[in-house]
């Protein structure tokens, strides 16, 4: 027997046997693999920095729509306040979720968190540390390689907040080819005036070690660094660095320690250049509880400004409502000045024997439009108490006329209505409020009534530059559109507010000054006009 050929043939009948079982094993001991689950929030992220010869932490949010493996995003990039680092925007910040809850009124983006250290985002003046350097020549470079981000400056944009929202107004300012649009809130920074009054230790701590003159004083300190990265110095000048073409928003709260006035003073700076831009000022101070309310504006105006969209300048107009009917509404004038006025009565006063709160309109209405904006401001007026955003009240409408109400007429005025109507007969119960020209007339008049009238609202009030408040024991509401003209003598009036310890609430609200602004001012004070007319009813 060929022994060969049968060990041949043996193998030949088995191979089949010998294939068949050996593919069975594998496909029963090698699992499929796992699917990589999703994570949107890479956190610990790293960077090899040869420029700062560092390692540079960071985190990235992506937008829920990443796995779609075709799509582009624009980035934001998010800054972090002095002494904190890159984990303050998604721990003390919690943005992914506040992210999330708007993200019906934006579009998808990759926002990205870096560490900036106490740099103020910019190069030290002395090139031991170059952050900027890193910032635009490392990082952005990185995370578009690593990302797919939409690699150009429309759709890049910065957001930051204290530090970072200094962070934010210089990064387009300094590299307009890479970022189009900032978002700065409670912008970090000082005027001339703060930066030369600073304590000595917090001056070198804080800013020397950035802009130079540790240890100086005076004028020593305005470093020919400071002044090339402040907007104070470099906007307007020869040579200096421009905003033109920057998509900018500022926000910044009314009870802000010094922050509001270095915030009033670069919007009105801007405001003199010509540069647009947005400004909002809300109630609030230097905190996450104040930053969490700018959120749905500021990523709403970068959703707008990656769509190369233009933002709108003007809110919508109120629901003015139905029209006062004519039986609650009585047209008198005052015997003595001639002035006329009309009074508007709650729906409830002629079924009831109560009191009601005084409302005072000095109104100056739309040339043209008298009627019109007259029947609007009663019907907002009563469409706001028919909500209980305001109490029932009785509004006495003082239009603008060639005669104005000053001391006496307004005397004369309080004496008949409250004579004539169911008022409460106490300034507690009695406020005035006044739109531009009325706006003024309303304030000077506090100077002799502020034992008569508890608390004073303007909007957009033509304010002469240097007025003062009357009292300390006044309430002032200060309204005005940040397109407003009226800024320069309204940042003024604010300071002497806070210098003087006098209650307050201050806005600038979006809008360019209108009778419907005035109207929109009205339903964002009516809580406060609530508050201080104390309706005892409610």
């Amino acid at each position: 027997m060929n022994h060969s050929f049968a060990h041949t043939g043996l193998f030949l009948w088995a191979l089949p046997l010998l294939v068949a079982f050996s593919g069975g094993c594998s496909r029963e001991s090698v699992p499929e693999p796992e699917p990589v689950p999703f994570v949107r929030l890479l956190e610990h992220q790293t960077l090899n920095s040869r420029i700062l010869n560092r390692t540079i932490h960071y985190a990235v949010l992506l937008p829920e729509t990443y796995p779609d493996k075709e799509t582009r995003f624009p980035v934001v990039y998010l800054l972090h306040g002095f002494g904190e680092s890159e984990t303050g925007w998604y721990k003390s910040g919690n943005f992914r979720y506040y992210s999330d809850q708007f993200a019906s009124e934006t579009v998808p983006m990759i926002y990205v968190m870096p560490e900036g250290f106490n740099t103020y985002w910019i190069n030290k003046y002395n090139g031991n540390y170059p952050y900027m350097d890193m910032f635009t020549r490392e990082l952005v470079p990185a995370i578009d390689s690593l990302f797919r981000t939409v690699p150009d400056a429309i759709h890049r944009a910065v957001m930051g907040y204290s530090m970072g929202g200094y962070g934010a107004m210089i990064m387009p300012v300094k590299n307009p080819d890479l970022f189009k649009t900032g978002v700065a809130l409670s912008m970090s920074f000082r005027t001339d005036e703060q930066y030369l009054a600073e304590p000595q230790g917090v001056f070198d701590y804080q800013w020397g070690t950035v802009f130079g003159g540790i240890g100086t004083t005076g004028n020593q300190r305005l470093t020919d660094y400071f002044k090339a990265y402040s907007p104070f110095h470099f906007l307007g000048q020869p040579g200096g660095s421009s905003m033109e073409g920057i998509n900018l928003l500022i926000d910044c709260g009314d009870d802000e320690e010094t922050l509001s006035f270095t915030n009033n003073a670069f919007h009105d700076t801007l405001r003199s250049a010509g540069i647009p831009h947005l400004y909002r000022v809300r109630s609030g101070g230097h905190s996450w509880d104040y930053w969490h309310h700018s959120l749905p504006e500021a990523l709403k105006f970068i959703a707008y400004a990656v769509r190369q969209m233009p933002y709108p300048s003007d809110p919508a107009p109120p629901d003015y409502g139905s029209p006062v009917p004519a039986d609650r509404i009585f047209d008198e004038q005052l015997p003595k000045s001639g002035i006329n006025y009309t009074v508007c009565v709650p729906s409830t006063y002629a079924g009831s024997t109560t009191q009601y709160p005084l409302i005072l309109v000095i109104h100056d209405r739309t040339k043209g439009l008298e009627s019109s904006d007259s029947q609007k401001l009663l019907a907002f007026c009563n469409t706001l108490m028919n909500s209980y955003k305001l109490p029932e009240s009785i509004v006495v409408e003082v239009p603008l006329q060639d005669t104005f109400i000053d001391s006496a007429a307004m005397q004369e005025l309080l004496i008949l209505v409250r004579s004539e109507y169911r008022t409460f007969n106490d300034r507690a119960h009695t406020l005035i409020l006044g739109n531009d020209q009325g706006g003024r007339i309303a304030a000077e008049l506090m100077h002799g009534f502020f034992s008569t009238v508890g608390s004073c609202f303007l909007f957009d009030a033509a304010l002469d530059p240097g007025a003062q408040p009357a009292s300390r024991d006044l309430f002032y509401y200060l309204d005005i559109t940040d397109q407003g003209v009226n800024y320069h003598p309204y940042h003024h009036f604010y300071r002497q507010l806070r210098e003087t310890s006098t209650p307050y609430e201050y806005r600038v609200r979006q809008g360019t000054p209108s009778h419907d602004t005035f109207l929109n001012g009205i339903g964002s004070a009516a809580l406060y006009m609530k508050d201080h007319l104390k309706n005892t009813r409610l």
